[in-house]
């Protein structure tokens, strides 16, 4: 059955820091909406500092969703948020209210916006291999080996993305044809069935780094370290051990650097992520850029996106 093409399904997306968050509370209310997170860390239990989850204050104001749900010790991949965020969806709309979907990670919009591919189901004994192959010779290694057999996925992954790359090369190996053509045929995209808005924030690059300089000292005032320390105590899944700051923050416990090198670290890699997310962002036509100013309030933003969805 059809559901009504009608109805609004919003997504507030940009780089990490941009204040997609305190945005979001302030659009729910006018919205009558119910956020749902598409940001791949802020699924995982015992990182609310490290991924910058909504405060306690927040969830409690508006009602949160697919955050902070998942051990980290378990694997999590696209096909699982698919269902349960196509699920909450659903139970949202049930309520009278509106979809707010608020996060920076594009492959997590794209696979509800779009629907997912029915490719090759997991091959455990290659995929083994493949990572077995990551840990000896590199991520490069295989990026190469990719970049030969499908040069259109190649050009959609990160070189250091592993765990994209070693999927890729397995639906290749599994099934002689390259996941750029699986990935042609979707299934369950909620754009076949709602008015789908994508509005992404964007700022001056030098006042975003900025933004990331001011949230990573956050985060060390509020106890990164301590929230480091016990996520390294246990054994983490591969998805979960991709956050940004373990790394940086396990060589400074291990006493290769010191802290401020750390804090460092973790600022560069900081940045690099959001020039891939804005990468990722710009090839996605649907977007609507929304620029914002430096001192520009979460208030004033929120009116200027709720005209234009007013205005369609």
């Amino acid at each position: 059955m059809k559901l009504n093409p009608r109805k609004k399904i919003i997504f507030i997306t940009g780089p990490t820091a941009i204040g997609k968050s305190r945005l979001a509370i302030v659009l729910s209310r006018r919205l009558n909406a119910e956020i749902i997170s598409c940001d791949s860390m802020q699924i995982y239990k015992g990182m609310a500092i490290l991924s910058a989850q909504p405060s306690p204050k927040a969830l409690r104001e508006v009602p949160h969703h697919l955050v902070a749900f998942v051990s980290p010790r378990r694997e999590y991949d696209v096909f699982r948020y698919s269902r349960q965020a196509n699920k909450k969806v659903r139970d949202i709309i049930k309520r009278g209210k509106t979809p707010l979907f608020v996060g920076g990670t594009g492959l997590y919009i794209s696979i509800v916006v779009d629907g997912i591919f029915r490719g090759a189901k997991r091959n455990e004994m290659l995929r083994r291999r493949l990572y077995r192959q990551a840990e000896g010779a590199g991520a490069e290694f295989l990026y190469e080996k990719l970049k030969k057999v499908d040069p259109t996925a190649a050009e959609k992954i990160h070189p250091h993305d592993t765990k994209r790359i070693i999927r890729a090369l397995e639906v290749f190996e599994s099934t002689g044809k390259p996941i750029s053509q699986w990935q042609r045929v979707r299934y369950g995209g909620l754009s076949n069935n709602y008015d789908i808005r994508i509005f992404c924030l964007n700022l001056k690059r030098s006042l975003l780094h900025k933004r990331i300089e001011q949230r990573v000292e956050e985060m060390f005032k509020d106890g990164v370290l301590d929230e480091v320390r016990k996520l390294l105590s246990m054994p983490l899944s591969r998805t979960a051990s991709y956050a940004i700051g373990l790394r940086e923050l396990e060589g400074y416990l291990a006493g290769r650097y010191d802290l401020e090198t750390a804090k460092q670290l973790i600022k560069r890699s900081t940045r690099l992520y959001a020039k891939r997310q804005l990468t990722w962002f710009r090839k996605d036509k649907r977007i609507e850029w929304i620029e914002i100013k430096d001192k520009e309030t979460a208030e004033s933003i929120a009116k200027r996106i709720l005209r234009k969805i007013r205005a369609s």
